[in-house]
């Protein structure tokens, strides 16, 4: 994130309003782009049905595949994503950039295997068709790959690059399902390629992007493997966050509010369309993060874990710190506060809108919009606070905050299916609550213990971890070196 950091500050210093909305645009792409892509392709794909005269069911079965789809590989990556940035971070601080490339494709290969036998078990008994099963095989395997791709890009400085894939793939897919329309495919699978293609646009983009910027090297693939057993609790930290963001919609098709499509799909229209539109509120203080709290903070945080480094005086290193604890106070703040008015205004003024959407708003989805749009404001702002206790190195308290809001979200959307349907979005606040306040204290209490977190905490000799993922690490370099001896032979 430091790298966007850099760029961010390069165009904020350039003078004109041009320079700020590019710098606005590049920080929401990149860090908010797999899910903004897929929610505007969602709301694109369902538009289209509905002015091209697509049925309900057509439509409903459509969602249904993509959002699965979707949430099935952001489960997949979201093991992986944290530590590859991690082992991306360490490679690029050693200057061996051979190693990356590599990592890429072996990461990714890992994923697709694992996460293709998962989806395909699932595939086969969900009551899709041949060619609709095929379509959605596909689809996930290019997530997968794309959403790999977004891990690696925080490196790369091609601002330009980055916005002109992410615009491609809207205006590919929207273009080629209004074709395939138009020559009479059906609905479903005339927008599934679409979709398909469209994010095969931005995957071949961005792998390309990499290649540019990364030399092709003799690395083990495996290699990152090491980094995982290191930095396990990075692992199940990206995991958690994405359970806690994502289990209370696979709850709620589940309960009451669930709408069977075809065999294994099926929905919760009622709750699906509001918290889609409500999760869109978080990009204000997700682009705001990087944008204030990275240019600004940075800085400070530099300068203060320098002077430890290159062996500060006292009251320099406290001064340091005070200042960057100040600073630190102030953009959290200012974050708090951008997020406070836009899920206000939002509430005000979002329900009239919506009205004038077909989307179908009755009162009760207006009612579980505003609880939402409360829950997603509380979680971005605990997931600001969560990526600080990264910076920080406390892996174990970003750790127990990410598995408390895995937790709360979904022990608290299964109790909220013993109340009245209007209290059902109430789960998912709760869950975000017991998050903010977590993460909180927790930064708190860690920042005003940063001197003995950094000096007596360390390890004397640094030990390297190793374990099953470094096994399999070894066990995947011989069993490939063995299968390019035998394609010698």
């Amino acid at each position: 994130m430091a790298g966007i950091g850099f760029e961010l500050k390069k165009l904020f210093n350039r003078r004109g309003l041009f320079a700020t909305f590019r710098a606005y645009g590049y920080a929401g792409v990149v860090c908010t782009g797999p899910m903004l892509l897929g929610v505007v392709l969602l709301l694109g794909v369902m538009f289209l049905c509905d002015i091209t005269g697509g049925s309900r069911h057509s439509r409903e079965l459509l969602v249904c595949m993509i959002t699965y789809t979707l949430l099935a590989s952001l489960t997949v990556t979201s093991f992986l994503s944290m530590v590859v940035t991690r082992f991306i971070a360490d490679q690029l601080y050693e200057e061996n950039y051979e190693a990356v490339l590599p990592s890429f494709w072996g990461s990714s290969g890992l994923m697709l295997i694992v996460g293709g036998i998962l989806y395909g078990v699932f595939l086969i008994f969900s009551g899709a068709g041949l060619l609709d099963g095929f379509l959605c095989f596909g689809f996930f395997g290019e997530l997968i790959i794309t959403w790999n791709a977004m891990s690696y890009l925080t490196a790369i400085k091609d601002y330009r690059g980055i916005l002109l894939a992410f615009i491609a793939a809207i205006l590919v897919t929207f273009l080629t399902g209004w074709i395939l329309l138009m020559t009479g495919i059906p609905h479903v699978e005339a927008l599934l390629i679409a979709v398909s293609v469209g994010y095969g646009v931005m995957m071949v983009w961005d792998v390309t992007l990499l290649y540019q910027y990364f030399p092709s090297g003799n690395v083990s693939a495996f290699f990152f493997l090491r980094w995982v057993d290191q930095f396990l609790p990075l692992a199940f930290t990206g995991l958690f966050i994405n359970i806690g963001l994502f289990a209370h919609l696979v709850i709620m098709w589940m309960g009451p509010l669930q709408v069977k499509v075809q065999g294994l799909f099926v929905g919760a229209p009622y709750h699906d369309v509001p918290a889609l539109i409500a999760f869109l509120t978080i990009l204000v203080t997700t682009v705001n993060f990087v944008v204030s709290v990275e240019v600004n903070f940075y800085p400070k945080y530099r300068n203060y874990y320098s002077l430890f480094n290159d062996k500060g005086a006292i009251g320099d290193i406290k001064q340091a710190g005070k200042e960057m604890r100040k600073i630190l106070n102030m953009e959290l703040k200012y974050t708090a506060l951008k997020q406070l008015l836009t899920t206000a205004l939002v509430i005000s003024v979002g329900g009239i809108l919506l009205e004038y959407l077909p989307l179908g708003f009755n009162d009760l989805m207006e009612g579980y919009f505003r609880t939402l749009c409360v829950g997603y404001g509380l979680y971005a702002v605990a997931n600001t606070m969560l990526l600080l206790l990264l910076y920080f190195t406390d892996y174990k308290g970003a750790l127990w905050s990410s598995g408390i809001f895995a937790a709360g979200t979904s022990v608290f959307t299964i109790i909220s299916l013993f109340f009245p349907q209007v209290y059902y979005g109430f789960g998912f606040l709760a869950g975000c609550v017991a998050f903010f306040l977590f993460s909180v204290l927790r930064l708190d209490y860690y920042t005003k213990r940063l001197p003995y977190y950094i000096l007596s905490v360390q390890p004397v000799v640094q030990e390297e971890k190793t374990g099953i993922f470094t096994e399999l690490g070894y066990f995947l370099d011989k069993k490939l070196e063995g299968r390019q001896e035998l394609e010698k032979i």
